[in-house]
């Protein structure tokens, strides 16, 4: 009993459960569940360029380590991109065909001033002048602003220039990892009071829209486990067909690592056991080493999926519409947002806070509609990740000739 009131999935559940009597029985106690949900957020938001940040950098200064074998880093990093671009458009064009977000009934929504600017904004989206506003002109700015594609441009730049001192960018690569896990390591905490934020979201919502709210989020979640098992058994499965091995095998073969995810909700915890298993299945120990950490930050196809259909449903929430053409910028900007986002619970919503302040054309304040779901969602999201970092490293093991097949004994 102890173990299960502990439980971070128990605490949520029990916070959303007493966020919808208290915002049904007692309406008057929104303002302040708004407060409480509003200061979560705030939590969230203040890690957001730090660790946003820190991961890019790490990534891509990490590189340097990939290139000791060449094009095995190459075809690795462009499985990836193809791979995870897939899962973006994928999610969108869900999100866009179901359309979940249509029947929820936003308070933004209702205040024709606060639409009138966002739709607005919308209008005035241009790819020419989003990209040129990239460039900073004072780097110390774009952190004070928190203006998050400035903040990717200089980690950009930064990671590339660490990469190539080589050796003697060591010793500031190591600080950076231990910075990270710093910050991390806050963001553990915080998602610890995950259940109060999101008890007083969920009491917000449902104080000030009613229960019909419920029927769009469970469409959301609906819409996303859909999408996720689409991708895995279709999108996955034919490049499992491709490459001739089978998809069941494999799922067979990391069905304990799938069930510890499942109970962690974070594919960071089964890393270690996936190189063992991968090496089992017949990938060669290098193209491992290789893959499945670089995998943890560059291939997040159930967070890609997770973040393009928020996005979506959040702007069909406040009835601000989206051309194909700015969806294909927020494509372009959740493929680099997205980066290491896998490892740890609740990153996602950091970087889906963190898409919304890049686009600036749907309210952030909108994520909090999301804060009652969005721990069912993380299970999801964190076991599609991990089967696709286990499926790419198969196929880059088979296309480099260094896949052994070894049939498993009892899937262990």
């Amino acid at each position: 009993m102890k173990k299960l009131l502990s439980n971070l999935n128990f605490q949520v559940i029990t916070g959303i459960l007493l966020g919808v009597v208290v915002g049904y029985f007692f309406p008057s106690f929104g303002p302040t569940a708004q407060l409480i949900s509003k200061k979560f957020i705030s939590l969230i938001t203040l890690l957001i360029v730090p660790i946003i940040f820190l991961t890019i950098v790490l990534g891509i200064a990490g590189m340097h380590d990939r290139k000791k074998v060449g094009r095995v880093g190459g075809k690795a990093l462009l499985y990836f991109e193809i791979v995870s671009t897939c899962a973006l458009i994928i999610g969108i064009i869900v999100a866009n065909l179901i359309r979940p977000g249509d029947g929820f009934v936003s308070k933004i929504a209702a205040d024709t001033s606060k639409l009138a600017v966002y739709q607005k904004a919308a209008a005035d989206m241009h790819w020419g002048e989003f990209v040129g506003n990239i460039i900073p002109s004072n780097i110390f700015e774009a952190f004070a602003k928190g203006d998050i594609l400035q903040v990717l441009f200089i980690a950009i730049l930064f990671g590339f220039g660490l990469s190539l001192m080589g050796e003697a960018g060591e010793p500031v690569i190591t600080l950076f990892d231990k910075i990270s896990k710093v910050f991390f390591n806050i963001m553990r905490m915080i998602m610890r009071v995950a259940p109060i934020g999101a008890f007083g979201g969920m009491a917000y919502t449902i104080s000030t829209y009613g229960l019909k709210t419920l029927q769009p989020l469970a469409m959301l979640m609906g819409s996303v486990y859909l999408t996720m098992f689409l991708f895995i058994f279709v999108v996955l499965n034919i490049i499992c067909h491709f490459y001739k091995f089978s998809l069941w095998q494999y799922l067979k073969f990391i069905k304990d690592e799938i069930l510890i995810v499942l109970g962690t909700s974070s594919s960071e915890s089964v890393l270690p056991a996936m190189m063992e298993k991968m090496e089992k299945f017949g990938c060669s120990k290098s193209v491992v080493g290789l893959v499945i950490p670089a995998g943890y930050s560059f291939n997040l196809d159930g967070t890609t999926i997770y973040l393009s259909m928020c996005v979506i449903f959040l702007g069909q929430v406040f009835h601000i519409p989206l051309t194909w053409e700015q969806q294909a910028t927020i494509i372009g900007i959740l493929m680099i947002t997205s980066k290491g986002a896998a490892g740890v619970t609740g990153s996602g919503f950091i970087i889906l806070t963190s898409t919304l302040a890049a686009i600036k054309i749907i309210p952030v304040e909108g994520v909090a509609i999301l804060l009652g779901v969005d721990r069912f969602m993380s299970e999801s999201r964190a076991i599609t990740n991990m089967i696709g970092n286990g499926i790419a490293t198969i196929v880059i093991a088979k296309s480099e000739g260094e896949f052994t097949p070894q049939p498993p004994e009892g899937g262990a």
